[in-house]
């Protein structure tokens, strides 16, 4: 008997016992999510120093324009219970909103008041001014005020600040301190992070690195005098003369190739994702992907079909039908890595009805109350076969990962079915997952977006893999995590996993990166996972 037709037959009676025996793993507890799309409404948060007309323009313009009812909260600074007030007003009436407000009070009583309150719930945008911070948070935290700007940015509205009113708006705040930050508590209105001003021009570089150093899961933010950091859901840009420092604490112990503090500068038009670095400085802070051991790639139950972008073959579509039981069975079709609006019968779909298969259902949702849909538990609870169509593997992600639709994914496994998927649906079945980048697929390591499914586990898998040039890309990968068997599937091509045995299938390569040597292998061969080495054909 030859060995990979022993690999594929032992698989096989695998497969007949994961199917029919009553193993249940229990699964892991889910962590706490970051929300993906970021924040609801628009933050404009300024360093201090002179005030960036731009910062001032868009502040407006997310406000509504003209018609803007604006509340302008002093309470920052010493002078705010001097009569004066025109001051804090003058500079937005010159921008002929449709109204003006001035919102102060030191008592926490008033606060909670609805006539005081009042103003917060029909405004469309709030100044934080200038001062201390501690007398804002001292004023208004945890009182309606503070309940009102949160819903304030739920209906789609702006708050905006200016130093201590930049400073306020992270819920770890820094207070005060020249070195050594003094933390208190503020708002969370940009959660997950810490927020500095004044940065480079007061030199507070070592207070924020030491504040983050102290809370490794939050993202510091520096911001420097005449600037400002604007976020809208997920999206961060800067406007003004000087710069935004995103600082990360360094990564917690027992990972591999631990990496040192972090420290991005971002300056005028610089675009960022908030919901990777937030996802960055979590996993830093977890400090424990990928294993520093080698995990052996093993499918103890059911099958994977991993495909390398472009047409799919016929064979390789047939395959998967086989694997999922037939024509008959249920099958799940996944569109979620494709770009919004996803389309009601994607392609895949179409591809899989044409080799044949006739149970087809598309599930697709972004939200948690998406998830929350009986439809998904009940068609995964059943189906035989799930396929993840390509596009951007990071969407996945944000959509599926630690929630029970992960869960409910590997059951179909468990089951003894198959999983399939080519391009971003072949890297997103990997533990360690390859161009995770929300703003581009080009780096093949992007922090935040490391962690894949876990299907095929000690692996990373990327696609379209000669065609577009990336073997270089693996190779700086397995270099950075050598205990990772690296794989690059050419397009029209694809490994059938069962077990630790893969079987390449298509018309190109597949190409197999471990312990400093790569095998690149075509239609036919077969690989050894477990031992990382080609299977001789007898």
């Amino acid at each position: 008997m030859s060995r990979p037709f022993a690999c594929v037959l032992l698989a096989g009676l695998l497969q007949g016992f994961c199917a029919s025996s009553t193993i249940s793993i229990p699964p892991p507890d889910l962590p706490e999510r970051i929300s993906a799309s970021g924040i609801s409404g628009a933050l404009v948060i300024c360093g201090g120093g002179k005030f960036p007309e731009e910062a001032a323009r868009r502040f407006m313009k997310l406000a509504g324009g003209s018609e803007a009812r604006l509340v302008v909260i002093p309470t920052a600074s010493s002078d705010a219970d001097k009569p004066d007030t025109e001051k804090y007003l003058s500079s937005w009436r010159k921008r002929m909103p449709a109204s003006v407000a001035l919102l102060h009070t030191r008592s926490r009583q008033r606060a909670d008041e609805e006539d005081f309150v009042k103003p917060l719930r029909e405004a469309t945008g709030v100044w934080l001014g200038g001062g201390s911070q501690s007398r804002i948070s001292a004023a208004y935290l945890g009182t309606a005020v503070e309940k009102a700007l949160y819903e304030l940015l739920a209906r789609g509205g702006v708050v905006g600040g200016t130093s201590a009113g930049a400073a306020i708006m992270s819920r770890v705040m820094i207070a005060s301190g020249t070195d050594k930050a003094k933390l208190g508590t503020g708002f969370d209105l940009l959660p997950g992070s810490v927020i500095d001003q004044h940065f480079i021009a007061r030199k507070r570089r070592g207070r924020l690195v030491g504040a983050i150093t102290a809370h490794p899961g939050l993202v510091g933010f520096g911001i420097d005098e005449g600037t400002a950091l604007i976020v809208r859901g997920r999206r961060l840009e800067v406007v003004g003369r000087s710069s935004v420092s995103v600082i990360l604490a360094p990564e917690g112990k027992g990972a591999a190739g631990a990496r040192p503090l972090k420290e991005q500068l971002l300056s005028q038009g610089f675009v960022a994702d908030l919901t990777a670095l937030r996802r960055a400085a979590a996993a830093r802070a977890a400090g424990s992907f990928p294993s520093a051991d080698e995990v052996v790639p093993r499918v103890s139950c059911g099958a994977l079909i991993l495909g390398g972008g472009g047409g799919m073959p016929v064979g390789i579509v047939r395959r998967f039908i086989d694997l999922a039981g037939g024509p008959g069975s249920l099958i799940a079709v996944i569109p979620t890595a494709m770009e919004d609006p996803v389309p009601g019968r994607p392609g895949e779909e179409t591809m899989l009805r044409r080799q044949g298969a006739r149970n087809l259902v598309v599930l697709h949702g972004r939200s948690p109350g998406d998830l929350r849909a009986k439809r998904f538990a009940a068609v995964l609870q059943e189906a035989r076969g799930v396929w993840f169509c390509g596009g951007r593997q990071w969407r996945l992600v944000d959509a599926y990962g630690d929630t029970e639709v992960e869960r409910l994914f590997h059951g179909v496994l468990r089951r003894g079915g198959v999983i399939g998927g080519s391009s971003a649906g072949a890297s997103i079945q990997a533990s360690y997952m390859v161009r995770g980048n929300p703003l581009g697929n080009r780096e093949i390591m992007a922090e935040g977006y490391e962690r894949g499914f876990g299907f095929l586990p000690g692996a990373a898998v990327d696609q379209h893999f000669s065609q577009r040039g990336r073997l270089a890309d693996m190779e700086a990968l397995v270099a950075r995590f050598p205990q990772l068997l690296g794989i690059g599937l050419d397009e029209s091509t694809a490994i059938v996993v069962s077990g630790s045995a893969a079987e390449v299938l298509g018309i190109h390569k597949a190409h197999f990166y471990a312990r400093g040597r790569r095998s690149s292998l075509a239609a036919g061969a077969y690989y050894d996972l477990k031992r990382r080495v080609v299977m001789p054909v007898r």
